[in-house]
């Protein structure tokens, strides 16, 4: 059964750093493609950044330069270091393969950043 379960959100003022963990079961995790995803209020899924099997990330551009994706094979984990937060920034956070598949979606982890 594949799990997917994001952690590490909370609120933080703009400016601060977060550092959000994805841990994955039941897939090949390091043979995949993985990808960070965010929905703000009222706005649809988009994808935020997404790391190959061998490590080469992709950003979209209102990320880059603020935000580092990473990996752990050792550990089935992937992380997203996110600092230099904007407001603009807030919105649940998911975790999933690249492209996304439904069955992976988990439960999120909700970003929040306000002064």
């Amino acid at each position: 059964q594949v799990q997917l379960v994001e952690s590490g959100g909370g609120l933080v003022q703009p400016g601060g750093s977060l550092r959000l963990s994805c841990a994955a079961s039941g897939i090949n995790f390091r043979f995949l493609t993985m990808a960070w995803y965010r929905q703000a209020p009222g706005k649809q899924r988009e994808l935020v950044a997404s790391i190959s099997s061998g490590s080469s990330p992709m950003y979209v551009d209102s990320v880059k330069g603020r935000f580092t994706i990473s990996r752990d094979n050792a550990k089935n984990t992937m992380y997203l270091q996110m600092n230099g937060l904007k407001p603009e920034d807030t919105a649940i956070y998911y975790c999933n393969v690249l492209p996304g598949l439904q069955n992976y979606w988990g439960q999120g982890t909700q970003v929040t950043v306000s002064s």
